[in-house]
């Protein structure tokens, strides 16, 4: 059965992993993905990640972005709204996959802050001038039942208040899949990854307009 526990227990030095586009120039512009272990390809090779395959279906789509994964294990929404900044000024993407919370909510840390947090995101991401999409997470259905619905309701909240497209789950077509899971249960093997990137990708090429 699927489970999830605090990534923050493994003890292994944090560093933030950067995927860009090297074999081809694209076409100048830039997509930041900016989440944590579940989007950083924790202990799988970079180029099977979904942020990699991304790259390879946005070419193949004949939109060749340069994708940047900015994504770093163990990072909380608070930690994000710390680094985001400087992430932005460095890589000045047109657009930004924010897929953090997860471990805002294993830790169980203030929704209030989580949302708050977000939302903060959002505004630095426009006001880069790029255009931000949400990535939703939830908690197992065991764990605190009341905390883990309230949870659940902060992306949908903080996509309609901001009015920005939203990805309700990353993790909704392996739930309850252990052989697409790591040995340790917590994060999504090379064989997922792929299914992780078809949940991302209807609201993302929706909102791929011409920039």
């Amino acid at each position: 059965m699927f489970s999830l526990i605090p990534l923050f227990r493994k003890t292994a030095p944090v560093a933030l992993f950067l995927l860009a586009a090297t074999a081809f120039a694209g076409d100048g512009r830039t997509l930041l993905v900016f989440g944590d272990s579940l989007s950083s390809g924790y202990r799988i090779d970079a180029r099977e990640s979904w942020p990699a395959l991304l790259e390879r279906r946005l070419q193949e789509a004949g939109r060749p972005l340069r994708v940047v994964n900015g994504s770093r294990k163990g990072e909380t929404s608070e930690g994000g709204r710390r680094r985001l900044p400087e992430t932005l000024r460095k890589f000045q993407p047109d657009w930004v996959i924010l897929a953090l919370g997860a471990n805002d909510g294993l830790r169980r840390k203030p929704l209030e802050a989580l949302s708050t947090n977000l939302a903060d995101m959002i505004a630095m991401i426009r006001a880069s001038g790029a255009m931000p999409i949400l990535v939703g997470m939830r908690l197992p259905p065991d764990y605190e039942p009341r905390y883990a619905a309230d949870f659940s309701t902060v992306y949908a909240e903080i996509a309609k208040r901001t009015n920005t497209p939203l990805v309700p789950f990353l993790l909704k077509d392996i739930v309850g899949r252990p052989d697409l899971f790591l040995p340790d249960r917590l994060h999504p093997s090379a064989e997922a990854q792929a299914q992780l990137l078809d949940v991302v990708w209807p609201v993302l090429n929706a909102n791929l307009s011409p920039r």
